[in-house]
């Protein structure tokens, strides 16, 4: 999956391929454009403005108390980046913005677009990680309101591939006992429980994002199915023989290679036989003469944000053979392909 120059018409496709399109310019002024375009109309309430109806320039600025003129522009502009029609003075959402950027559609990335403010300063600090090879660390970054937005963010992502999450995880017969490492919010555990009526789940994540993810876990409406315990997975007692699935979800990148090691050897003692191990990872890409563009910008962005960065499919299946597991042979790359599942199982 990429991002890049798309020619409107044929002298554009033939400017395209003599080189003469300044290129390098296009993909910082216009992408940063458009970023910012989407963010700006998600934040001052333009899509939910056009929930219901269609609406006029000086309508849509009416219902969310802007200037006239200047949210004409900013229509103009969604419009011209596919996420508006224009008809008869008349602007409406198209069916990209009413899947994605309504609040209360079901595949809603509202809050993870909110969350790219943050994303952008964030960001501001790959030249000196690049300088010096220290990264941030964001969960050390953040305190009170970015805590709530950040875990309204990770579970607006979740929210694209619980299912297919936990369609593929092979929960073994008569489970019972689970363990969401990272879970947070809680959306993959509840997807996993409605599906396996005898399963119930533990989401151990940092007192702070526990805090923050408290109010969405129950709005999963799971009840003690489901419930949140506050610690450190670094050092937290996971037993042995104690689960039948743990789920470690977006967390591996944020660590080491030897605390992962250690974390996974501690997994999988913690793991009953026949039991579940199922990562869930932005998969780094592994070493090759190709290069894909969102993988390797992911790379980059966990190397700034992260004590770490991604890792591959590869380092995974290690971490999981040494701690006494078999790991599946391909991981599951989850729906647009930026997260990998990888499964292992204990003999």
């Amino acid at each position: 999956m990429h991002l890049g120059l798309i020619p409107d018409n044929p002298a554009e496709w033939k400017a395209l391929a003599s080189g003469r399109v300044p290129v390098p310019f296009f993909e910082t002024h216009f992408a940063f454009g458009l970023a910012r375009t989407v963010m700006a109309a998600a934040k001052l309430g333009v899509f939910e403005s056009l929930s219901s109806q269609a609406a006029t320039a000086t309508e849509v600025a009416a219902r969310c108390a802007t200037d006239p003129a200047a949210t004409h522009q900013l229509l103009v502009a969604l419009a011209g980046c596919g996420y508006l029609q224009h008809r008869c003075d008349r602007y409406s959402l198209t069916s990209k913005a009413r899947t994605w950027l309504l609040v209360e559609s079901p595949a809603s990335l509202v809050d993870a677009v909110h969350f790219e403010y943050d994303t952008i300063d964030l960001m501001d600090h790959v030249e000196d990680y690049v300088r010096t090879g220290r990264a941030l660390d964001i969960h050390r970054q953040m305190s009170g309101d970015r805590w709530n937005l950040y875990q309204r963010s990770m579970r607006a992502l979740a929210g694209q591939s619980a299912r297919e999450v936990a369609e593929n995880v092979p929960v073994p017969c008569g489970a019972t006992d689970m363990i969401d490492v990272g879970g947070s919010h809680g959306h993959y555990s509840a997807a996993l429980c409605r599906r396996h009526d005898g399963l119930h789940s533990v989401v151990l994540d940092l007192p702070e994002a526990v805090r923050a993810a408290a109010p969405l876990l129950a709005m999963e409406n799971m009840g003690s199915r489901v419930t949140h315990l506050a610690g450190d997975a670094l050092t937290h007692d996971f037993g042995v023989d104690a689960y039948d699935v743990i789920l470690l979800s977006n967390l591996a990148h944020h660590f080491s290679a030897v605390a992962n090691a250690d974390l996974f050897e501690r997994l999988g003692r913690a793991l009953r036989p026949r039991g579940v191990l199922a990562v869930i990872e932005p998969m780094r890409l592994e070493t090759g003469d190709r290069v894909g563009q969102f993988s390797a910008l992911s790379e980059l962005f966990f190397g700034v944000t992260s004590r770490s960065g991604a890792w591959t499919s590869r380092d995974i299946a290690k971490w999981q053979r040494a701690a006494g597991l078999r790991p599946a042979g391909e991981p599951l790359m989850l729906g647009g392909g930026s997260a990998g599942l990888q499964v292992a199982t204990k003999p």
